[in-house]
Parts: structure tokens; sequence; C-alpha cells
């Protein structure tokens, strides 16, 4: 599995939150990342989606398989 192969969801920031803008993989709990534009948020949630699914492994725990290719 790829972290592209992810579903990720992309929200603006208010100013108070710092502006920019989150992403967010709904599959794999408290993972999300930000960036200053959608282009950057994308990228950064791609590298904490890689380092979820190698914390997941290390601990024994489950890697859930993106819903995009379990269907």
């Amino acid at each position: 599995m790829r972290p592209q192969d992810y579903e990720v969801d992309i929200f603006p920031l208010s100013d108070a939150d710092g502006g920019g803008f989150t992403a967010i993989a709904p599959e794999l709990p408290g993972c999300r990342s930000d960036g200053e534009t959608p282009q950057e948020a994308l990228e950064n949630i791609y590298d904490a989606i890689a380092c979820w699914i190698e914390a997941a492994q290390e601990m024994g725990r489950e890697v859930p398989r993106p819903r995009k290719l379990a269907a």
C-alpha cells in the first residue's frame, strides 16, 4: 500500500488557526498534517500517512486497507 492509495480530505484553516490548509486521512485515526497551500498539505499528509503506517506496523497493529483498494 502506498500513501497515495488513501483518501485525503483537505480543508482551509481560518486565520485564527494560522491560515493555510489542513489535510486529513480519515481512514487512519489521528493522521493529519497541514501546509501553506493545498498542494503542500497534500504532500505533507502523504509523509504523515507513511509515518502512521510505519508506526502501526512497529506496534503490531493492523493497518487499514485503503477503501478504494478494498472494493
